[in-house]
């Protein structure tokens, strides 16, 4: 004999009470029973506890939305973890469940230097489904904000992620984040999300629109010791070089060099969510590199790489692309393709993300007249046609 459904075994056990009056037993909506019992939907962890207490079921009911029948051992185990998840979900947050919600954030701030963009993905929307799962539940006004302020964090690294992946959604994550931190009333970490959303218009070619959220991040900050001052500061630098606007470029790496003074070490520290000497080091290069000056560039290029793990592949890699521009622009232009080529083949596939694609064929674009011609420019644009992260 088959095994009964849900839907059956709500259906046997309402007996003759009707779907109103189970409905209103059960506090949910009567569309929600009759699809039920009709199976055009699967109950929730929440929806199957409130009906099986409605019905004096003793569990039967949680246990078939937890167990359906004909379900995969992990079909089994994902809806029993979910169904748990929002039951812990719906208890009171301690000081200890807040602080293992800041490691987390922190730690995958963290990842963001050495994990591949699509498994760091993965791991970032599962905690963010979590933290909404919180969110939906009633909590004290202090406990919220704390909560909020996770979600921008978490919000502006999805975010950070999809723009390294060359995905659209990015945007959208950005005006998640910057809802949450505004709703926690949470400046530096709004700051934070208008730092690095400026990088979204930087590497889209709107420097304009890329100086103004950098500008804005600095106001938010208000000089006071905050990462988003450090970080929107070179990255104001970064945009006016582009534009070829140098004294502006100067004089935002000086405010940037003074910011980073100013933070504590927890905050200097190789992470998203925080900033560096190493970081530092690779923005002020790029600047130069922008503005055509090799030398300084070079410098500051060369501190980046003394500065900078080993495991932090794409920045490292970003750097020497940024080298291998200096080369080609200072006369040598199959010498500056072929360090981009063998920097992209240096990588292994799953940290070839749209950025350093962007970048590498940026540089093949770069080479003009007779230079197109040399096998070294043809050799990057095959190596730039085989698989990638994307």
């Amino acid at each position: 004999m088959d095994e009964e459904t849900f839907g059956q075994a709500l259906r046997r056990l309402r007996g003759t009470l009707s779907i109103r009056d189970v409905a209103r037993l059960a506090n949910c909506g009567k569309t929600v029973v009759s699809d039920l019992e009709n199976g055009k939907r699967h109950p929730t962890a929440a929806t199957a506890k409130a009906l099986d207490e409605a019905l004096a079921c003793h569990g039967l009911l949680i246990t078939l939305a937890a167990h359906p029948p004909g379900a995969s051992l992990t079909a089994q185990a994902a809806a029993l973890q979910a169904g748990f998840a929002d039951q812990l979900a719906a208890g009171p947050m301690t000081s200890a469940s807040l602080d293992e919600w800041q490691f987390t954030v922190a730690r995958h701030g963290r990842a963001t230097r050495y994990r591949p963009e699509r498994e760091l993905l993965a791991d970032l929307l599962a905690d963010f489904r979590d933290l909404r799962t919180l969110l939906n539940h009633r909590h004290p006004p202090s406990t919220r904000k704390a909560l909020l302020a996770a979600c921008a964090c978490l919000s502006g690294l999805v975010a950070l992620t999809l723009l390294k992946l060359d995905d659209p959604g990015a945007r959208d994550w950005w005006r998640t984040g910057r809802a949450a931190a505004t709703q926690a009333e949470d400046r530096p970490t709004l700051a934070w999300i208008y730092a690095q959303e400026s990088y979204q218009l930087y590497y889209g070619g709107d420097r304009d629109g890329a100086v103004e959220l950098a500008v804005r991040a600095q106001q938010l900050a208000g000089g006071l010791p905050c990462v988003a001052d450090a970080l929107a500061a070179p990255l104001e630098a970064r945009a006016h070089a582009l534009a070829g606007r140098r004294d502006e470029a100067e004089s935002a790496l000086g405010r940037a060099e003074r910011a980073i003074l100013r933070l504590s070490p927890e905050d200097r520290q190789p992470s998203a969510l925080g900033y560096d000497e190493a970081q530092l080091a690779f923005h002020s290069g790029n600047a130069w590199t922008s503005l055509h000056e090799s030398e300084r560039a070079w410098e500051q290029q060369q501190r980046a790489l003394d500065l900078y793990p080993e495991e932090n592949r794409t920045d490292r890699t970003l750097i020497l692309l940024d080298r291998a521009a200096c080369l080609s622009w200072d006369g040598d232009a199959a010498a500056g393709v072929q360090l981009a080529t063998d920097s992209v083949l240096a990588l292994p596939v799953e940290y070839r993300s749209a950025l350093i694609l962007y970048r590498a064929r940026d540089l093949a674009d770069s080479v003009t007249g007779t230079g197109t011609q040399l096998p070294e420019v043809q050799n990057l644009r095959n190596v730039l046609a085989l698989p990638s992260a994307g």
